[in-house]
């Protein structure tokens, strides 16, 4: 069957300060990134992009409230935690959602939500 769309490619987060975000993520995701312009940064993260773009509004205009991005760990806990270590605040604390799956978020130094989650059922396509 020929599906239309291919899969998530790129999700991308606006930020006020692209070299502090640059840093900031290349801790939080344990890589650096792979595209590093003034422009536009993109890290690989198994397979899928996350993007920084800098936006000087980005701290004062409102999200986009009608998508949720989440990425995938195996250890939510630990990776929430260290999330809320190196600065992000809360947004949903780690919550069991059934069929033990479990999502959280945060808010980055840039106020965009990062999700992640726990999902032992989900795997990627050969």
């Amino acid at each position: 069957m020929h599906h239309p769309l291919l899969g998530l490619r790129t999700a991308i987060y606006h930020v006020t300060d692209l070299h502090e975000a640059t840093a900031w993520y290349s801790v939080i995701l344990n890589t650096e990134p792979y595209f590093n312009e003034p422009f536009y940064v993109g890290f690989n993260i198994g397979g899928y992009e996350l993007g920084l773009t800098p936006d000087p509004d980005a701290l004062t205009k409102d999200k986009p409230k009608g998508v949720d991005t989440y990425w995938g760990v195996n250890d939510i806990q630990a990776k929430y935690d260290d999330l809320i270590d190196h600065g992000a605040t809360p947004c949903e604390v780690p919550t069991n959602v059934g069929s033990g799956i479990f999502v959280a978020s945060v808010y980055d130094p840039w106020g965009n939500v990062f999700g992640i989650i726990f999902n032992p059922h989900f795997e990627l396509p050969q």
